[in-house]
């Protein structure tokens, strides 16, 4: 957090987003470091607190909070609901990346999930997912789409199949592009995600994949979880929102083959 910010000046949803963006970035928040950061009190930085703890981003700790993309605690899909706008950006701009009449990967998440609904109902496509609502929302809505579901078990948190089953039917597939999500990437980690069963399933999304399209928002950016399936290598693209500064970019486009940001 930047120490001229005036938090008398900031809204709560300001003050909560640099709370969640210190969180996210160190591990932690501290109440009273927060409160000296944005010249407020340190009741004004608990309440925030709170109320990012309602939301399902923030598990308070004594004296601060800790980010929940910590390895004992990962969101269910309904509490994900932070930087939808973002997301809908991504995941318009990956639809320039379909290649018509081919195969596709589209991988259980929230911000696949906004890509997945803008994909034109009259595309002529396959359409591989570990998603059921994916699944659903296309097999219901798209005219031209051949949908192809893995088996699996359902993990409730993500509601995307996991495990040996799933593991095998990517291995005997192939895919033209995998669009993929992720729960971080850094350039001293790679890809990471909060659960093992997930990691294993992600790794062979990568494998039968010929082109591998990361879609994440800024947010996601630096951050680290438990399990790590991947290098930032084995993505050829990755698409994030303006959240993510031009230097960050460049950063990345160090290991990734190229970075746009919509």
């Amino acid at each position: 957090m930047a120490a001229e910010d005036d938090g008398e000046r900031l809204s709560g949803p300001e003050r909560q987003r640099l709370l969640l963006e210190t969180a996210r970035q160190q591990g932690r928040v501290r109440v009273n470091a927060a409160a000296k950061s944005l010249s407020v009190t340190p009741e004004t930085v608990r309440k925030d607190l709170a109320a990012l703890q309602s939301d399902g981003l923030i598990q308070r700790v004594h004296g601060g909070g800790i980010p929940v993309e910590t390895p004992v605690f990962e969101p269910g899909i309904a509490a994900r609901t932070e930087w939808t706008a973002e997301k809908e950006r991504i995941g318009r701009a990956a639809l320039d990346e379909i290649p018509v009449g081919g195969v596709i990967f589209i991988e259980a998440g929230t911000t696949t999930a906004h890509f997945a609904e803008l994909i034109p109902a009259d595309l002529p496509v396959t359409v591989v997912t570990n998603s059921l609502p994916i699944a659903q929302q296309l097999a219901t809505r798209s005219t031209a789409a051949t949908v192809v579901i893995l088996g699996g078990r359902v993990r409730s948190v993500t509601l995307g199949s996991v495990d040996a089953l799933a593991i095998r039917n990517l291995q005997d597939l192939y895919v033209d592009v995998a669009f993929l999500g992720t729960n971080g990437l850094s350039l001293e980690r790679g890809l990471t995600t909060p659960d093992i069963a997930e990691a294993e399933t992600k790794r062979a999304a990568l494998s039968c994949s010929n082109r591998r399209v990361l879609l994440a928002d800024h947010s996601k950016v630096g951050r680290v979880s438990f399990c790590r399936y991947g290098e930032l290598s084995d993505i050829n693209l990755l698409l994030t929102d303006t959240g993510l500064s031009a230097q960050q970019a460049a950063e990345l486009e160090s290991a990734i083959g190229r970075v746009v940001r919509v």
